[in-house]
């Protein structure tokens, strides 16, 4: 298996985004058309959703969906944008390291430059067993040093999202594993939801890794951060996760709803207007226009 020098220069660049001053930014994307429209607005990076992809295509989450399907459709995004991609695989489309890492090769295979995988198997409060995760990682970081290519591990810890413990002690779940994960070879450490500004102080200053949080609108109270007070944190990567395909298709729901009920067309008119600016993101997501980044 060869890596191109394309993916490697790609990879490289992302791994540099996640050391810079200024924090990367994701909005997280699930078919080519989505892709394209987020490149064209100027993101400097594609991370997919894999709740979105898996719903694009009629399955609910929590790998359901075949590993062909969703390498079909992460090809399609590689390949229909220039900036690199990074892709969602759950928790590795496999039940043990071998699966596991014969998964990511094929991931690898497709061009994209960077893996988030998590600890949790369907969200279970009981997370996986974080010496067996450490391999995990360990594996995927020599495979990728066997290439000649250092893909980026992006490693979730679903600590506070699955454990019924208080929250000092998800917190400190949360350190502990992720520092330990950076070890085994992660380059981020993925932690999510977390909002608090106090926890997520705490948490870019006891985990030895950049720290990833999920900007998710939907799944607390309120409204999270906003990406300057992040970066004020001392954040180095954000995400929207399934926010933005679940938004979408809520969208998709409350115009259908008005029609059926009142046969009106306001919420549609609403955000169609101005119709240019409609019209300019029809094109952006095909490819007929992109802005100057």
């Amino acid at each position: 298996m060869m890596v191109p020098g394309i993916q490697k220069e790609k990879a490289d660049r992302f791994l540099k985004y996640h050391q810079e001053k200024e924090m990367l930014v994701l909005l997280n994307s699930w078919d080519t058309g989505s892709s394209k429209l987020v490149e064209a607005c100027g993101f400097k990076a594609i991370a997919t959703t894999s709740m979105g992809i898996a719903a694009s295509l009629g399955y609910p989450d929590c790998q359901v969906i075949q590993l062909s399907e969703m390498l079909e459709a992460i090809k399609r995004i590689v390949h229909a944008v220039q900036v690199p991609v990074t892709v969602d695989i759950e928790a590795g489309y496999g039940n043990n390291v071998n699966e596991i890492i014969d998964s990511v090769k094929k991931i690898i295979a497709t061009g994209i430059v960077g893996i988030n995988i998590e600890d949790s198997i369907d969200l279970n409060p009981v997370l996986i067993d974080e010496i067996e995760f450490c391999e995990r990682i360990s594996a995927i970081r020599a495979l990728s040093d066997s290439l000649g290519f250092h893909l980026v591990i992006n490693a979730r810890t679903d600590s506070f999202y699955t454990s019924t413990g208080s929250p000092k002690e998800k917190l400190a779940e949360s350190i502990k594993r992720g520092n330990k994960y950076r070890e085994a070879g992660a380059d981020c450490i993925f932690i999510q939801p977390v909002w608090g500004k106090e926890m997520i102080s705490t948490l870019v200053k006891e985990i030895n890794a950049p720290i990833n949080i999920l900007v998710n609108p939907g799944i607390g109270a309120g409204l999270p951060p906003s990406v300057r007070e992040l970066q004020d944190l001392g954040v180095a990567r954000i995400s929207l996760g399934s926010s933005l395909m679940k938004a979408t298709l809520a969208l998709i729901k409350k115009i259908a709803d008005e029609l059926s009920e009142k046969g009106t067309y306001h919420l549609l008119s609403d955000t169609l207007t101005p119709l240019p600016d409609a019209a300019m993101a029809y094109k952006m997501a095909v490819g007929l226009h992109k802005a100057s980044v």
